[in-house]
């Protein structure tokens, strides 16, 4: 699976289990796979929800801070990436080579 880089943690709020993602490229959305990593986290979820300004949001695009529950603690500065799954047909992923001739 591919990751893409999409932000960095602002806060984290243990009490909640909430981390606050300064988005700077790209996009999330609720559903989306993350990967939060850092000098000492290191782990994958998926967004069930956030919120910007205690409102529910379903996306969010660069520039804007979002708060997303997540299962572990996150620290400030912890990178966050958008995991992208691979596409397959037929048992390969496309831009894999399938079995030689």
């Amino acid at each position: 699976m591919d990751e893409v880089i999409v932000g960095r943690v602002t806060h984290y709020f243990p009490r909640v289990e909430v981390a606050v993602v300064e988005l700077a490229d790209d996009e999330l959305r609720v559903g989306d796979s993350i990967r939060v990593l850092g000098t000492t986290s290191n782990f994958t979820q998926a967004i069930g929800s956030m919120e910007i300004d205690h409102s529910p949001v379903e996306i969010v695009r660069a520039g804007e801070e979002v708060a997303v529950r997540v299962v572990e603690r996150a620290r400030v500065g912890d990178l966050v990436f958008r995991i992208k799954p691979h596409a397959h047909i037929d048992g390969l992923s496309i831009g894999q080579e399938g079995p030689a001739p």
